[in-house]
Protein backbone atom coordinates (compact mmCIF):
# COMPACT_ATOMS: atom_id res chain seq x y z
CA UNK A 1 0.00 0.00 0.00
CA UNK A 2 1.12 3.26 -0.68
CA UNK A 3 0.10 6.69 0.51
CA UNK A 4 0.59 9.86 -1.25
CA UNK A 5 1.78 13.49 1.06
CA UNK A 6 -1.75 14.41 1.36
CA UNK A 7 -2.46 11.15 3.11
CA UNK A 8 0.40 11.87 5.81
CA UNK A 9 -0.37 14.80 6.43
CA UNK A 10 -3.49 13.96 7.13
CA UNK A 11 -2.72 11.49 9.29
CA UNK A 12 -0.41 12.68 11.36
CA UNK A 13 -2.74 15.51 12.34
CA UNK A 14 -5.64 13.30 13.32
CA UNK A 15 -2.98 11.70 15.55
CA UNK A 16 -1.58 14.91 17.03
CA UNK A 17 -4.95 16.33 17.82
CA UNK A 18 -5.28 12.66 19.69
CA UNK A 19 -2.22 12.95 21.71
CA UNK A 20 -3.46 16.36 22.77
CA UNK A 21 -6.75 15.42 23.62
CA UNK A 22 -5.38 12.42 25.68
CA UNK A 23 -2.37 15.02 27.03
CA UNK A 24 -5.77 17.16 28.92
CA UNK A 25 -7.65 14.57 29.79
CA UNK A 26 -4.90 13.02 31.91
CA UNK A 27 -4.57 15.78 33.27
CA UNK A 28 -0.97 16.66 32.90
CA UNK A 29 -1.54 19.81 30.95
CA UNK A 30 -0.95 22.72 32.17
CA UNK A 31 -3.23 25.19 33.62
CA UNK A 32 -3.67 29.48 31.65
CA UNK A 33 -0.49 31.35 32.92
CA UNK A 34 -0.36 32.78 35.81
CA UNK A 35 1.30 36.32 36.85
CA UNK A 36 2.37 37.03 40.74
CA UNK A 37 3.69 40.08 41.88
CA UNK A 38 4.81 41.28 45.62
CA UNK A 39 6.50 44.32 46.91
CA UNK A 40 7.51 45.54 50.33
CA UNK A 41 8.68 48.95 51.79
CA UNK A 42 11.65 49.17 53.72
CA UNK A 43 13.87 51.81 55.43
CA UNK A 44 17.02 51.47 53.73
CA UNK A 45 18.51 52.81 50.63
CA UNK A 46 19.15 50.80 47.63
CA UNK A 47 21.96 50.41 48.22
CA UNK A 48 21.87 48.50 51.51
CA UNK A 49 18.93 46.22 50.35
CA UNK A 50 20.75 45.29 46.66
CA UNK A 51 23.85 44.23 49.07
CA UNK A 52 21.49 42.31 51.34
CA UNK A 53 19.52 40.74 48.23
CA UNK A 54 21.55 41.09 45.14
CA UNK A 55 24.16 38.31 44.97
CA UNK A 56 22.29 35.37 43.76
CA UNK A 57 22.83 33.30 46.50
CA UNK A 58 22.39 35.71 48.48
CA UNK A 59 18.71 34.33 48.79
CA UNK A 60 19.77 31.45 51.12
CA UNK A 61 20.24 34.26 54.30
CA UNK A 62 17.03 36.00 53.48
CA UNK A 63 14.78 33.60 52.23
CA UNK A 64 13.92 31.03 55.54
CA UNK A 65 13.07 27.74 53.97
CA UNK A 66 16.30 27.58 51.95
CA UNK A 67 18.63 25.65 54.10
CA UNK A 68 21.29 26.08 51.58
CA UNK A 69 22.58 27.64 48.52
CA UNK A 70 25.23 26.52 45.74
CA UNK A 71 25.95 28.23 42.69
CA UNK A 72 28.35 26.92 39.60
CA UNK A 73 29.75 29.83 39.60
CA UNK A 74 29.07 30.07 35.33
CA UNK A 75 27.72 32.46 33.35
CA UNK A 76 24.93 32.59 33.13
CA UNK A 77 24.78 31.39 36.75
CA UNK A 78 23.42 28.49 37.83
CA UNK A 79 21.94 27.85 41.45
CA UNK A 80 20.36 25.04 43.76
CA UNK A 81 18.60 25.79 46.86
CA UNK A 82 17.85 23.08 49.09
CA UNK A 83 15.32 23.86 51.66
CA UNK A 84 16.58 23.33 55.51
CA UNK A 85 14.38 20.22 56.26
CA UNK A 86 16.84 18.62 53.09
CA UNK A 87 13.52 16.87 51.14
CA UNK A 88 13.52 19.23 48.41
CA UNK A 89 15.97 21.20 46.28
CA UNK A 90 15.07 23.92 43.30
CA UNK A 91 17.12 24.18 40.29
CA UNK A 92 17.54 27.80 38.78
CA UNK A 93 19.48 29.37 36.15
CA UNK A 94 19.93 33.37 36.18
CA UNK A 95 18.37 34.74 32.85
CA UNK A 96 19.05 38.72 33.27
CA UNK A 97 20.77 40.64 35.63
CA UNK A 98 21.42 44.98 36.17
CA UNK A 99 23.51 46.21 39.03
CA UNK A 100 22.56 49.61 38.08
CA UNK A 101 19.19 48.92 37.75
CA UNK A 102 19.04 46.60 41.10
CA UNK A 103 17.69 43.81 39.58
CA UNK A 104 17.87 40.44 38.52
CA UNK A 105 15.62 37.82 36.47
CA UNK A 106 15.68 33.56 36.45
CA UNK A 107 13.75 30.73 35.93
CA UNK A 108 13.53 27.25 37.65
CA UNK A 109 15.11 24.38 35.77
CA UNK A 110 13.58 22.06 38.33
CA UNK A 111 11.34 22.18 41.09
CA UNK A 112 9.06 20.18 43.46
CA UNK A 113 5.94 22.73 42.63
CA UNK A 114 3.23 21.55 40.79
CA UNK A 115 4.71 24.22 37.91
CA UNK A 116 5.76 24.95 34.77
CA UNK A 117 7.68 27.35 32.89
CA UNK A 118 8.42 29.85 35.73
CA UNK A 119 10.67 33.59 35.38
CA UNK A 120 10.92 35.62 38.25
CA UNK A 121 12.72 38.89 38.57
CA UNK A 122 13.68 40.66 41.74
CA UNK A 123 14.13 44.46 41.61
CA UNK A 124 14.85 47.05 44.07
CA UNK A 125 14.13 50.88 43.14
CA UNK A 126 14.59 53.93 45.29
CA UNK A 127 11.10 55.46 47.14
CA UNK A 128 12.59 58.57 48.81
CA UNK A 129 14.17 59.80 51.93
CA UNK A 130 16.42 56.57 52.59
CA UNK A 131 13.80 54.19 51.76
CA UNK A 132 13.53 51.35 49.15
CA UNK A 133 11.04 49.21 47.57
CA UNK A 134 11.43 45.47 47.05
CA UNK A 135 9.23 43.95 43.73
CA UNK A 136 9.35 40.52 43.63
CA UNK A 137 7.21 39.14 40.24
CA UNK A 138 6.84 35.99 38.15
CA UNK A 139 4.80 33.95 36.26
CA UNK A 140 4.01 30.10 35.74
CA UNK A 141 1.95 28.10 34.90
CA UNK A 142 0.05 25.86 37.37
CA UNK A 143 -0.21 21.65 36.53
CA UNK A 144 -4.43 21.71 36.16
CA UNK A 145 -6.21 20.69 38.70
CA UNK A 146 -3.13 22.12 41.23
CA UNK A 147 -3.97 26.03 40.81
CA UNK A 148 -4.95 26.69 44.22
CA UNK A 149 -2.01 24.50 45.61
CA UNK A 150 0.61 26.61 43.17
CA UNK A 151 -0.28 30.19 44.21
CA UNK A 152 -0.52 29.17 47.76
CA UNK A 153 2.95 28.20 47.87
CA UNK A 154 4.61 30.65 45.76
CA UNK A 155 2.31 33.33 47.49
CA UNK A 156 4.04 31.78 51.05
CA UNK A 157 7.84 32.03 49.63
CA UNK A 158 7.48 35.84 48.41
CA UNK A 159 5.64 36.91 51.18
CA UNK A 160 7.97 35.07 53.66
CA UNK A 161 11.27 36.27 51.88
CA UNK A 162 10.22 39.82 51.70
CA UNK A 163 8.87 39.57 55.10
CA UNK A 164 12.37 38.94 56.57
CA UNK A 165 14.10 41.15 54.27
CA UNK A 166 12.09 44.14 55.92
CA UNK A 167 13.02 42.07 59.32
CA UNK A 168 16.87 42.11 58.75
CA UNK A 169 17.02 45.84 57.28
CA UNK A 170 14.93 47.05 60.75
CA UNK A 171 17.89 45.85 62.98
Amino acid sequence: MTTNLTDRTAWTKRYAAIGTIALLVSGNASASPVRISRSANVKAPVSSVWSLIGPFCAIKDWLPPVGQCIEDGKAPSTRILVTKDGKAAFVETQTARSEAGHSYSYRFLSSPLPVSNYTSTIKVTANGKGSSTITWTGSYEPQRGKEKAANEALSGVYEAGLTEIQRRLSK
